[in-house]
């Protein structure tokens, strides 16, 4: 069994606490650049193991009476139709999504902001949408010489050109549906307008990697620059802390390339920057929740190889990928690791080479490995699919779950009238066909009932599978890596 490693109810209290303390420190009101993701942080998940993946979520349910949400988009994003990578769904589509999401929770959204702001048909239309689903909705512009020119950005014809936008409780949520949306330049535009106006308000950044008070070298910070390895991301030492307080603490570079700037625009609006360092903006407090480093470590450098087969298998399609790659390969030197610390990698190529075809290892719960090889009616990720499932329900692995004559008619079907040229079965298919014999068989039924224990556990597969088996992997939560090489359809 994964041991757990992180205290999920301490970091609950601490970080609702830790904003809490933030939001008296500014008088009152305080807007909170949230970064990642808030309703299903499977990363965190991944690396901190005990980290629920809506804890974000549960500790934001914790201050909703003092909390609105501000979801911030980039209008040149939804002009380009830019699709979240992970959910594949467009962004437009995520920031309606999120809206419903967030209220269905019992938490305030007041309102939308469409960044990089020029009029255009197809803006008019989301703003609609926006509008009818009784969200405010602003516009903030690009403004010439951003971030150099503090005397412009910090004027009537910078932040000052920007809307203002309506808030009504001490805690703003500033999210959005991915990177790059101008979070921190719309939480920079409101302070801006609400000290004109008279107003008392602070500005501090949520989020959760790199972690601040654990070496810089850790391999849950190396985790986190393996999952931004196509961003650029660096995990740093944070010098202007270090210089501040003699602290040794770890940021990234972005946030640590752009404190000089975001200090000379605090100075413009307030007079003086209310922080010494990037590390100080934080309220990041999970690192003061890891309660088995050594569990955390190995959860962290198991997520550092399936980064890296992930970057391998986009190279197939894209070679522009090799850079990404590449850096997670150095990442990997730094943790002191190799794809076969990932036991299901060595398990797989072993029985590939052996069968001289693709194959298939699955790690269970307690930590035995079941292997799928290709067979004449299905393939290795289905073959390993009954096989685990076989295992967890204490089935002879000789008895067939699915019999020929029920697999037989499907392959005639695939092959005959839909064009197929590969008549094994995928994963989806064999689920079918074993949930409609479970109806009369009661070894399908068990097989049937063991696959939420299916979740979390850990396959790899020796050839790139299709989109279908892929997505069936995810939807039963299993952790799934491929060797980047296409299977031979011959």
């Amino acid at each position: 069994m994964k041991k757990v490693g992180f205290d999920n109810q301490k970091y609950l209290e601490m970080q609702s606490g830790r904003i809490r303390e933030r939001i008296a420190e500014f008088g009152g009101k305080l807007y909170l650049e949230f970064g990642g993701k808030l309703f299903d942080d499977y990363h965190a998940s991944r690396v901190l193991p005990g980290f629920q993946p809506d804890s974000k979520l549960q500790m934001l349910l914790q201050l909703k009476d003092q909390a609105e949400i501000v979801i911030v988009v980039s209008a040149q994003d939804i002009e380009k139709d830019k699709v979240r990578g992970d959910l594949g769904i467009t962004y437009d589509i995520d920031t309606l999504r999120l809206i419903e999401a967030f209220r269905s929770k019992g938490l305030t959204v007041s309102s939308a902001v469409l960044t990089k702001y020029a009029p255009s048909p197809k803006l008019d239309a989301f703003e609609a949408r926006l509008q009818a689903a009784g969200v405010a909705v602003y516009h903030h512009y690009l403004i010439d010489g951003y971030p150099a020119s503090i005397s412009k950005i910090v004027s009537d014809a910078g932040y000052g050109k920007n809307d203002y936008i309506e808030t009504r409780r001490s805690l703003v949520i500033i999210t959005a549906p991915g990177p790059g949306s101008g979070k921190m330049a719309t939480c920079l535009s409101q302070l801006y307008h609400e000290n004109r106006r008279g107003i008392k308000a602070g500005y501090a950044k949520f989020e959760t990697f790199p972690i601040w008070n654990i070496p810089l070298n850790h391999p849950v910070n190396l985790a986190y620059e393996a999952a931004t390895a196509d961003l650029g991301d660096v995990n740093m030492i944070d010098p202007w802390h270090l210089e501040a307080y003699g602290q040794t603490t770890v940021n990234y570079n972005r946030d640590v390339e752009i404190f000089p700037v975001l200090s000379a625009i605090f100075e413009g609006i307030f007079g003086e920057c209310p922080y010494k360092s990037p590390t100080d903006m934080g309220v990041n407090m999970n690192g003061f929740c890891i309660m088995d480093d050594e569990a955390c470590r190995e959860a962290s450098r198991q997520e550092i190889i399936r980064r890296y087969y992930q970057a391998l298998g986009k190279i197939v399609d894209d070679e522009s990928a090799r850079s990404e790659a590449y850096k997670i390969e150095l990442i990997m030197k730094q943790a002191k690791i190799t794809p076969n610390d990932r036991p299901v990698v060595p398990a797989a190529l072993s029985l590939a080479q052996t069968i001289g075809a693709p194959a298939a290892a699955l790690e269970l719960p307690d930590g035995k490995i079941v292997l799928g090889k290709t067979k004449e009616l299905l393939g290795a990720s289905a073959a390993v699919l009954l096989n685990a499932i076989k295992e967890l329900g204490g089935i002879d692995h000789d008895l067939d779950l699915i019999s020929p004559e029920s697999i037989a008619p499907i392959q005639e079907l695939k092959v005959r009238y839909l064009g197929s040229t590969n008549p094994r079965l995928h994963t989806d298919e064999v689920l079918i066909a074993l949930s409609t014999c479970a109806a009369t068989d009661q070894n399908a039924r068990t097989a049937l009932e063991q696959l939420p224990k299916l979740r979390g556990c850990q396959v790899h597969t020796s050839v790139l599978l299709s989109d279908v088996d892929t997505n069936i992997f995810k939807k039963l939560g299993i952790e799934l890596t491929c060797e980047p090489v296409q299977e031979d359809k011959k």
